[in-house]
């Protein structure tokens, strides 16, 4: 369906894209990952002819419908489920004729449009429509809400609505879980996975990924690996690819290293000169290979200033309502937050988890009830509103240096460098940055102000998976206390230590982990913590039985263990001994052949000075002449036998390094 052959794409100067190579077979869920600004969004918009390569071919099939989200959040008067039922071309086409042939009293015109709409199964569309604004998060009152009168975040699920009601060969998603909660993110998944079309989707979200897909594109370094499997699978096979090419270029690098000392040493002689030479050809004609690219998140160093104070407790809530004018959102919350807890806000949209996180934050004041801060209690809050509240005209060091003027320059671009900017970006507008890296920034500035409550409202948007990855090994040893909203299910595996649900008005401990709160959802319960499967687990419960599980040792394994250690002593004591002897040989060699080559030189000496056939009798000169001779020979035998045992120490040593590098494998 998809077929790139040897494509570059240049934004300016740049490569995006060099000696890219990619095919899609139709059917194929393709999961598009790399490390932001490594060209993933190019490629989508090189397949939907905004872009066009500057070499290579990109061939798609002539008359290929492709469905993808518009760039920009829909606006209007529109109803909602209007808007998402017209995402399907042949329904908006039918009912503008309809529209003309009411217009113009046409019954017999109005009566065929019916009849194609009947066709297509059109008049289910309606209901097709609101099933998929649900599963979305949308209430069945918002339906005939207008465009306008939505919030940016919903506007931009409405589109994503629209794409999924589309007819069509290739579907093309771009981030779609960014606006999503993980209620929402679970339904898109089983949509996706029912979805019969080929599948195109960017995607930082590994947990997303995995039960969707069935290839993995990476992007990187300008060019595109394929993979089969799922994003779990992709991990484990770049792994060993990363590891093989490494190999394979060291030992290309030791094989060249003896090339180089052969000739190096033979070249300049007249009866290896045959053998130099073909050496020098084969190290022309070896092409190098370059090991893989390795994208990781060491690049990042996240740093969290240490907290001024740990207060106990940081915040509680007493009895606290909150809402929005006369309409209460949530009703009479008690929590206490103290250092070391690691909360994971669950929850539909609008069941009111930005509440509660506003409340918090003493963004909004309570209805009812008390909220009590210490005063020590310093909190960092971060929202996407932060990142549109940063100065787009300053630098990333003037906006560093106004949080802490006392901080040295190199100081400031060392924090910086974790987050990913460089010595260029620092010092550069902020203006042009892309969202990834804006939103790096708002967390860089966040955590300079030394929060000991962090206060996370979908921190990772735009983020791509290295960078999420060093988040939360940051966010792992932040003394403080720790709230977060996410649709990300890996980040809230790694940072959080237990799970609370908003919904019907309340927070709520959940009793589980969240594979609990997957099934829960999925099985169409609805209520609070009570609803809950009797036979539901707690996380401690399952985490300690799946370890117990795991970890337990087999009566065996202790002999086991003994016998393997017993037989790898045994393999290398007879690796030594097939090595030692070739060693000594090669040393005693290379001794014989500085002694050698030293007397032979003080003879060719002797023997170049014209005085010496003058004064040397004829019987000693050609007793000289023969040991010359003799010399010769012997430096030759010499040569041949230290050839031939250091070829034969270098195949043992590459016999070593494939039957270690099977064993790593096996």
């Amino acid at each position: 369906m998809i077929r790139i052959d040897d494509v570059a794409l240049f934004r300016g100067p740049k490569a995006v894209l060099e000696k890219a190579d990619l095919v899609v077979q139709r059917g194929q869920k393709v999961g598009v990952v790399g490390a932001n600004g490594a060209g993933k969004s190019s490629l989508v918009q090189m397949i939907l002819g905004r872009l066009a390569p500057d070499r290579g071919r990109l061939d798609l099939p002539a008359g290929l419908d492709i469905a993808t989200i518009a760039q920009q959040a829909p606006s209007g008067p529109q109803a909602l489920i209007d808007y998402v039922v017209e995402g399907d071309a042949r329904i908006a086409d039918i009912r503008a004729r309809m529209a003309r042939a009411l217009s113009k009293g046409d019954a017999l015109a109005e009566a065929a449009a019916h009849s194609d709409l009947e066709a297509i199964h059109g008049h289910g569309a309606q209901a097709a429509a609101a099933r998929i604004l649900r599963g979305l998060g949308f209430e069945p009152e918002d339906e005939r809400r207008s465009l306008d009168d939505l919030s940016g975040g919903m506007r931009m699920r409405a589109a994503l609505a629209r794409t999924l009601t589309a007819p069509c060969d290739l579907l093309l998603l771009d981030e779609p879980t960014n606006h999503l909660d993980v209620d929402a993110v679970l339904w898109l998944e089983a949509w996706l996975r029912r979805h019969r079309g080929t599948l195109l989707v960017i995607s930082h979200d590994q947990e997303f990924l995995d039960p969707v897909v069935d290839h993995i594109a990476l992007i990187s370094a300008g060019r595109i690996f394929f993979y089969t499997g799922n994003y779990s699978e992709f991990e484990r096979r770049r792994g060993e690819d990363l590891r093989r090419s490494h190999q394979q270029a060291e030992r290309q690098s030791r094989e060249r290293a003896r090339m180089e000392a052969f000739v190096e040493r033979f070249r300049a002689k007249a009866s290896k000169a045959r053998q130099a030479q073909s050496r020098l050809k084969a190290l022309a004609r070896m092409e190098e290979i370059t090991p893989l690219p390795i994208a990781s998140s060491s690049d990042y160093r996240f740093e969290f200033p240490g907290p001024e104070h740990l207060p106990r407790p940081l915040l509680t809530l007493d009895n606290a309502s909150f809402g929005y004018g006369s309409r209460t959102v949530l009703h009479d919350i008690g929590m206490t937050l103290v250092p070391g807890d690691r909360i994971a806000l669950l929850g539909a949209n609008g069941m009111g988890k930005s509440t509660l996180m506003r409340g918090m934050a003493a963004a909004l004041a309570p209805q009812s009830g008390q909220v009590g801060r210490s005063p020590h209690t310093k909190i960092g809050y971060f929202t996407q509103h932060r990142i549109e509240q940063i100065d787009l005209r300053s630098s990333p060091l003037d906006l560093v240096r106004s949080i802490d003027p006392a901080m040295r320059e190199q100081r400031a671009r060392d924090f910086l460098g974790g987050f990913g900017f460089g010595s260029e970006a620092v010092i550069n507008p902020v203006e042009p940055l892309s969202g990834g890296e804006k939103t790096r920034l708002a967390l860089a500035l966040l955590l300079l102000e030394r929060p000991n409550l962090l206060l996370l409202d979908e921190p990772t948007n735009h983020l791509d998976i290295d960078m999420r990855r060093a988040l939360a090994l940051a966010l792992q040893s932040f003394p403080g206390a720790l709230v977060l909203v996410s649709h990300d299910r890996h980040l809230l595996r790694l940072v959080s230590d237990s799970l609370w649900l908003v919904a019907k008005g309340q927070v709520q401990p959940f009793k589980g982990d969240l594979d609990d709160y997957r099934a829960w959802l999925l099985s169409g319960l609805s209520g609070p913590q009570s609803s809950l499967p009797s036979d539901a687990i707690s996380a401690d419960d399952s985490g300690a039985r799946s370890k117990d599980t795991e970890l337990a040792p087999s009566s065996r394994a202790p002999a086991l263990r003994k016998r393997d250690r017993q037989q790898r002593k045994r393999e290398e004591a007879e690796r030594r001994q097939r090595i030692a002897p070739l060693k000594r040989a090669i040393d005693d060699l290379e001794s014989d052949l500085d002694r050698l080559g030293k007397e032979r030189a003080e003879i060719g000496t002797i023997l170049a000075d014209s005085t010496t056939y003058q004064n040397m009798e004829h019987e000693q000169l050609q007793e000289l002449l023969a040991r010359h001779r003799r010399l010769d020979i012997d430096i030759e035998k010499a040569e041949s036998a230290w050839l031939e045992k250091s070829e034969s120490l270098a195949k043992l040593n590459d016999q070593d390094i494939e039957r270690n590098e099977a064993e790593e494998v096996s």
